[in-house]
């Protein structure tokens, strides 16, 4: 109960304690006067939250960082009566989201309806909702809720970006290889021909075959010689660094600025924020290229996507990488140890890690020596907290001809990402 209700009550005791004693006509009309407004105060907050439909719509269950998260709301007055005012308050737990509003005057049989906008700042899983629905009477004495308990999540990819500039080391494929693995994909490479079935293109039609046969002859094709690009990420929270971070607010300026703030975003100052952001970034330019690209990570356990091409790989890897966290328990250089043993010469792999230790620089140079090929993508911690320096590391892997990106806070990813990192006075 509010301040304002005890007062009320207690003027509602007095009164009648008042009029008992002194049987006086004035204090028994006051003390009905205060037991009706009472009573209609009450009815009246308590009405106010019935009889409300409240709908929300989401335009899509995903987003993505440095994009919008869009929401649309509608109050429905389904009574005659109108509602003074009415607040609805949010708990979603998205960052920076605040669909909160103070509605007032809502006439009888009327809805009202507002949008909310929210910029992505952190990818992960978030939940929308509860609602709590609350108004109350004109003269403030009563106030009436209700919980709306129903939620749902929405999930936030974690940003890409251009990199034209990234560059992978030639696989080695063992001759004969690349001939055994069919595919839908339309490549240049054409294994065989065979009879047309319903459902084949016309894109597949093999015209001389057809010609000379009379019937319908279609080309069945095999995949390009190119090795499996698998994307490793360090999960190790010993090398992992953040700085502080809350969301900005956004309602300094008006919504209708804030598609163009957003398309200059700054990652969070995290560096898993970073390492994400390049592995997505890294996996997206390739199955552009219709590459074989999967990916392996261990959190509290071994995480794996087998390489495979097309949008739903790359969506399969991106609704991973939204919800890693540095919570692995083994070291980077055993989790390339012991994932290199199922690689062969045609897999490539792609390392990132902020780790300064350069244990995980040996392994991947004995899985060089196996004939599996590397590229490291060296997130440089000392740059985001108090941690060793990273460049003995970039010069072990300098050193062991392995190609290294560095990642430093400030810096854009795709700049970084498109130009080899080179050790001090090299």
């Amino acid at each position: 109960m509010r301040r304002n209700t005890w007062i009320a009550l207690a003027v509602w005791l007095i009164s009648l304690i008042a009029a008992l004693n002194t049987g006086r006509e004035l204090l028994y009309n006051t003390f009905y006067l205060v037991t009706i407004i009472l009573v209609g105060s009450w009815i009246w907050g308590w009405s106010n939250v019935r009889q409300i439909g409240l709908a929300r719509r989401t335009r899509s269950r995903r987003s993505q960082v440095g994009k919008i998260a869009e929401e649309q709301f509608e109050i429905i007055n389904r009574s005659r009566l109108p509602k003074l005012w009415l607040e609805v308050r949010d708990f979603s737990t998205l960052p920076g989201h605040h669909p909160s509003r103070v509605v007032s005057s809502v006439g009888g049989r009327k809805q009202r309806t507002w949008v909310v906008r929210t910029p992505c700042y952190r990818r992960g899983r978030y939940q929308l909702g509860p609602l709590t629905l609350r108004s109350g009477d004109p003269l403030g004495i009563f106030e009436s809720r209700r919980v709306l308990p129903q939620t749902f999540s929405i999930l936030v990819y974690p940003a890409t970006v251009d990199v034209p500039g990234f560059r992978l080391p030639e696989g080695q494929i063992p001759g004969g290889d690349a001939t055994r693995h069919r595919t839908h994909y339309l490549t240049t490479n054409v294994s065989t021909v065979r009879d047309y079935v319903p459902g084949d293109g016309f894109n597949r039609i093999h015209w001389r075959s057809t010609a000379r046969t009379g019937r319908m002859i279609v080309k069945e094709f095999e995949l390009d010689p190119t090795s499996d690009i698998w994307i490793m990420i360090d999960l190790d929270p010993t090398w992992h660094h953040a700085q502080p971070w809350l969301p900005p607010d956004e309602h300094d300026q008006p919504a209708v600025l804030w598609s163009e703030r957003t398309s200059s975003f700054e990652l969070i100052p995290a560096t898993i924020e970073y390492a994400v952001t390049a592995a997505a970034s890294i996996a997206r330019r390739y199955l552009v290229e219709r590459r074989a690209v999967g990916l392996i990570s261990h959190t509290g356990h071994r995480e794996i996507i087998q390489p495979d091409r097309g949008e739903r790989q790359l969506n399969k890897i991106l609704e991973t990488l939204a919800v890693l966290e540095p919570t692995g328990t083994l070291s980077f250089d055993r989790v390339l140890t012991a994932e290199g043993n199922y690689l062969g010469r045609t897999s490539t792999i792609v390392a990132i890690t902020p780790s300064a230790d350069g244990r995980w620089v040996a392994a991947l140079r004995e899985l060089g020596r196996r004939g599996v090929k590397s590229t490291a993508v060296l997130v440089a911690a000392d740059t985001f907290g108090p941690a060793p320096r990273h460049t003995n590391a970039l010069a072990e892997l300098w050193a062991s001809n392995i190609p290294t990106y560095r990642l430093q806070r400030g810096y854009d990813v795709g700049s970084s990402l498109s130009a080899y990192a080179r050790p001090e006075g090299r």
